[in-house]
């Protein structure tokens, strides 16, 4: 039986994040991520937790500009002092928290002539992430983002999250498969899961083209989620669309 986590950060937003834990629950969901919970306290976090009876799967290290237009900060050859000091604030909230998996997101580079030093970059970062995450018994994910929304993100399909993956050859090391952009990069999302569903460490979804809940776009998401099913996939899968009317209209593929 599949499982599934509401995306806390793109979910709920009728109302506050501290108040969408009671939300998500009353809407039957058991786990929760969210993209950068650094907006409360790991205290309160937990505090909402512990009273919904639910888990954090998942949370993002800071990413810095990333979602403002700029470049983020894990690939950044100047950002490397402050990715590492992110990293730390990331390991503060997951000593209290205890989430299954965190999120490094790559980010973007400007300037062609240096992707290779950024993708050089973002590995070492890694295996930095893997040094002070790996201890606390959490697994560290990455995703590739598709460059229609998100132009010379420097991760951007399967294939290059794959090399990343069999280069750095850590186990605590996996992939975060997003339906949604791989999808929009031309992907056959389920043989792909079904390929490498061992090493694959979440998975996230929403409908293309538009980042919709299932039923809103192109996506045969019955089909999807039953060949997801049938892969043995253990993990969590996300919730990570931007719901059209309100969140509740918008979980009719829960009863898929």
């Amino acid at each position: 039986m599949l499982k599934f986590t509401a995306n806390l950060s793109m979910l709920f937003k009728e109302v506050e994040l501290i108040d969408r834990f009671k939300m998500a629950k009353e809407a039957g969901f058991n786990a929760v991520e969210i993209q950068f919970p650094y907006s409360l306290s790991p205290e309160q976090i937990q505090q909402a937790l512990n009273e919904h009876s639910l888990k954090l799967v998942l949370f993002n290290v800071d990413a810095d500009d990333l979602l403002q237009g700029g470049e983020g900060l894990a690939a950044v050859p100047e950002k490397q002092a402050q990715f590492k000091r992110a990293v730390e604030q990331t390991v503060a909230y997951a000593e209290i928290l205890k989430p299954k998996v965190i999120n490094v997101l790559a980010g973007r580079c400007f300037d062609d002539s240096k992707t290779a030093l950024y993708l050089e970059t973002f590995k070492e970062n890694l295996r930095y992430a893997l040094k002070a995450f790996s201890p606390l018994g959490i697994k560290t994910v990455f995703e590739a983002i598709n460059t229609i929304d998100m132009p010379q993100f420097i991760v951007n399909n399967s294939e290059q999250m794959r090399a990343i993956q069999q280069e750095i050859n850590h186990p605590d090391l996996l992939m975060q498969y997003d339906i949604y952009h791989m999808y929009k990069m031309g992907e056959d999302c389920a043989t792909i899961i079904q390929q490498y569903v061992d090493k694959i460490g979440h998975i996230q979804f929403a409908d293309a083209p538009n980042r919709g809940q299932p039923s809103t776009g192109e996506i045969d998401f019955k089909s999807l989620f039953l060949s997801i099913e049938q892969s043995n996939y253990q993990g969590w899968i996300g919730a990570e669309y931007n719901p059209t009317g309100t969140t509740l209209e918008s979980l009719a593929w829960l009863s898929y």
